[in-house]
């Protein structure tokens, strides 16, 4: 059964850069597309008598927003099953709920009803941070492609997921995977009685890097790898990296923080130039609904 990626438009300039993330990475993977749009009456029903006349174009709107990404998509890349809906509802609650049946859900980085010069909106907040399978957020002028796919590791077992998902990112577009690792200076360094060799942490940190990821690197030995182990912060690190695709976990120990969309993934998703995408870890993936 072909996989599922869902994607949430709303005709602002990142749901357009989103629904083509999604539409190419739909015939990267050999997915089924659906195309979301939200529509959230609330706002207009807060008057004494329904407007039906208000209701009717909003319908309208929405329906002409599925038509040209629909339309879009189709010019984009022709050989890609689609499917379009409009949903009732707020824009995090369907995005929330659609997700449950997805294998992947690509949203832009803000929508039309965010503050301008905002960098995340609040609906992209939410959801990123609650949706189990796998959320890419896309930005409207994402950099030109330097054919690196770069992922955060960490000295835990949650981050394992996220490498899994850069792992065939990387093989599928025949790009470089950047193993990402950043570590920073215990305080106690700075005490002079207390020996410290630079040397022999960074060696050790390469070798967090080779534990987590040796089963991915046998099971894709085509794939190209950097390892990138940096004495930094990890969000520096991470949005320093130059890449075309981002992936991070949502929760991790170690040198990426506790995470629940926490700093270190927040962080990324606000400073990000490219794509990020965001992966939960495996415990936290179960429940999902099938398709």
């Amino acid at each position: 059964m072909p996989g599922r990626i869902m994607v949430g438009v709303d005709g602002s300039a990142p749901s357009d850069a989103a629904l083509g993330w999604a539409a190419d990475d739909a015939a990267r993977t050999g997915a089924e597309l659906h195309i979301v749009h939200a529509l959230d009456r609330q706002p207009y029903s807060v008057g004494r008598f329904p407007d039906f006349g208000q209701w009717n174009n909003l319908l309208l709107a929405a329906s002409r927003v599925l038509e040209r990404a629909e339309a879009a998509v189709r010019a984009r890349q022709p050989s890609v099953p689609v499917h379009a809906e409009i949903v009732e509802g707020t824009p995090a609650a369907v995005l929330q709920d659609q997700a449950r049946r997805a294998d992947e859900l690509v949203i832009g980085n803000r929508g039309l009803g965010g503050f301008a010069g905002a960098l995340l909106g609040s609906v992209t907040t939410q959801v990123a941070g609650q949706v189990r399978c796998p959320v890419v957020v896309v930005r409207a002028d994402p950099p030109e492609r330097v054919g690196e796919v770069g992922v955060g590791i960490d000295d835990s077992g949650v981050c394992e997921p996220a490498v899994g998902y850069a792992f065939e990112q990387a093989r599928l577009r025949g790009a470089t995977l950047r193993l990402i690792h950043a570590w920073q200076i215990p305080v106690h360094a700075f005490a002079p009685e207390i020996a410290y060799d630079v040397d022999e942490v960074r060696a050790a940190q390469r070798e967090v890097i080779r534990t987590r990821t040796a089963g991915w690197r046998e099971r894709h030995p085509e794939v190209a790898i950097v390892e990138d182990v940096q004495s930094a912060h990890p969000v520096e690190a991470l949005t320093g990296a130059g890449c075309d695709l981002l992936v991070v976990g949502s929760r991790g120990r170690g040198a990426f923080g506790s995470l629940l969309l926490g700093s270190v993934s927040r962080g990324v998703l606000h400073h990000a130039r490219c794509p990020v995408a965001v992966i939960r870890p495996a415990d936290d993936a179960e429940g999902r609904e099938p398709r």
